[in-house]
């Protein structure tokens, strides 16, 4: 296919060519890549007017029946719904998100739905590229919302977190101590907590969490100054809740885009997203640097042996990096 095949099919809402786009965009050749910058960067003028979601959760939280049941909701509704995920542990465990389309099983039927994994090369930064492109191919092919699933532990949250409008932590309730085991950062991300099971005998518990989050809530500094992240409760299975949420998050896009802070977190995620792919195109030149790929055995050998300081290592190496780039220019 020529690249401006790939355009017209994305732009005409062609789910197949949607899908191949989205695999050249993951192909690591050299000449995919090439393709794929052109083809992305021709679509970028009919990107960026969806809503942007990012989803987390604790493990055993029902992420994936959650999503399902907001997708399905949001289809109703009469929006085009694209589910993406960023999972930086595919490389070692095969990636779990990669039995998504069997579990959001209903959700992968609906023609306005597209389910998408991003398999991992084994860094959370080429999954978070990758993410960040194809949410622009699904923009383009008219998907108005693009919910973004954060798989992996730790940093995959932050990543996520700095590519979407709207950040939604699933958290349980009846589950011992609520608030074990949550990281402070994960609810500094957060625009809003939703406390997800809470059906059955389970809705009391549920009540109780709620008041524990808001309490740890009120301690941390909100990330807008418009916006205090609410603690909401729900239930994937009986759908309670699940519009309120979706309420929460258009009422908070409409005050971010009133005040003018939605454009400058655009601004920044852009602006974000280009140092990040620097670093990672420096990191990438540094390694495959013929005379880095000749010393570092040796260097990291004597830095083992205790013979080479760090310091003086890492001076070298970067010392024969530039020379290196020197003489190829």
């Amino acid at each position: 296919m020529e690249t401006q095949d790939y355009i017209d099919g994305v732009l005409k809402q062609n789910r197949r060519i949607v899908a191949k786009t989205i695999t050249l965009i993951e192909s690591s050749l050299a000449a995919h890549q090439e393709k794929a910058k052109t083809i992305v960067d021709a679509l970028l003028p009919y990107a960026g007017q969806a809503v942007r979601i990012g989803i987390t959760g604790v493990p055993g939280v029902g992420k994936s029946t959650y999503i399902e049941s907001f997708g399905l909701q949001l289809v109703k509704q009469g929006h085009r719904v694209a589910v993406l995920a960023v999972d930086p542990s595919s490389s070692k465990s095969g990636g779990s998100i990669m039995g998504d389309k069997t579990r959001m099983e209903r959700l992968s039927l609906e023609q306005q739905a597209f389910i998408r994994p991003s398999p991992s090369s084994g860094t959370l930064g080429g999954v978070a590229r990758r993410t960040r492109e194809t949410m622009i191919v699904c923009e383009a092919a008219g998907f108005d919302i693009i919910i973004v699933e954060t798989v992996g532990v730790g940093q995959s949250e932050t990543t996520v977190a700095s590519m979407v409008d709207f950040f939604l932590v699933l958290m349980l309730a009846g589950a011992g101590d609520e608030l074990q085991g949550i990281k402070k950062g994960v609810l500094e991300l957060a625009d809003a907590i939703a406390i997800n099971k809470a059906d059955g005998n389970n809705i009391e518990h549920a009540k109780k969490a709620k008041i524990e989050y808001e309490k740890a809530l009120n301690l941390l500094t909100p990330s807008s100054k418009i916006w205090s992240p609410p603690v909401l409760t729900c239930s994937a299975v009986t759908l309670d809740g699940i519009d309120e949420i979706w309420q929460t998050i258009l009422d908070h896009r409409k005050k971010l885009e009133s005040s003018g802070e939605l454009a400058d977190k655009r601004k920044k995620q852009a602006l974000d997203w280009m140092w990040a792919l620097v670093e990672e195109g420096l990191r990438d030149r540094f390694y495959k640097n013929p005379d880095v790929e000749k010393s570092l055995p040796q260097i990291i050998k004597a830095i083992e042996k205790g013979k080479t300081a760090p310091t003086i290592a890492a001076y070298m190496l970067l010392n024969l990096h530039d020379q290196g780039f020197s003489e190829s220019e």
